[in-house]
């Protein structure tokens, strides 16, 4: 795969340094991080470079992972481990534990069983005092943090019925019953949070 025929999103372009200073706070102590929805592989190429105290492991379905390991090739970073296949809906999940899940714009694209299994999934492999790091845009309450979050979720709702911007009253009780608990709420450029949860010292996601 060419330079050119890369996967490119100009949203990771611009959302990559906020994101930077947010993971800076929260993965503070050397350990594994699981990017759960790698994507175009644009920030597993990019913020693990300034992040030398982690290893990164991306992941994605199996289609993305091409042009994730083409990111990957030419970023040539030591603390990033090859990209991969991972489908919320199938497990066991090719990582079994890990210190911190990072995960970013992938809740409303997934139907509402998949964000299930993901926190489900999340609960499982993270290790207990692990961080759980979720970006994108939500709802909280039933209401929109700003009219191109609402514009953007008829447009989700209109390309795929099953998708959509989700509520954080709703993710909560997902995270809840997968042991965690909510930490923080950052906000971000664009109107797009991120929300940063904590597996508990022992609970219903414990890792044996």
């Amino acid at each position: 795969m060419s330079d050119g025929d890369k996967p490119h999103s100009p949203a990771c372009d611009e959302n990559r340094q906020p994101i930077l200073d947010v993971i800076r706070r929260v993965f503070t102590r050397p350990g594994l991080v699981l990017e759960v929805g790698s994507g175009t592989g644009q920030h597993a190429a990019w913020l693990p470079r300034f992040l030398p105290h982690l290893d990164w492991q991306p992941s994605d379905v199996a289609e993305n992972l091409p042009g994730i390991r083409a990111w990957l090739d030419e970023a040539a970073l030591p603390n990033v481990l090859p990209p991969v296949r991972l489908d919320v809906l199938h497990s066991p999940w090719p990582v079994t534990a890990c210190d911190y899940v990072f995960s970013a714009n992938t809740v409303h694209i997934m139907s509402w069983p998949m964000v299930e299994t993901f926190f489900a999934g999340v609960g499982r492999v993270l290790k207990p005092g692990g961080s759980f790091c979720l970006y994108g845009p939500f709802t909280f309450d039933g209401h929109h943090t700003a009219a191109s979050n609402a514009e953007f979720d008829l447009w989700l709702k209109a390309r795929d019925p099953q998708s959509g911007v989700r509520d954080a009253v709703d993710l909560e009780r997902l995270a809840t019953t997968a042991g965690m608990e909510r930490i923080s709420d950052f906000g971000m450029p664009v109107n797009n949070r991120i929300l940063h949860w904590r597996r508990a010292p022992s609970g219903p996601g414990s890792v044996a």
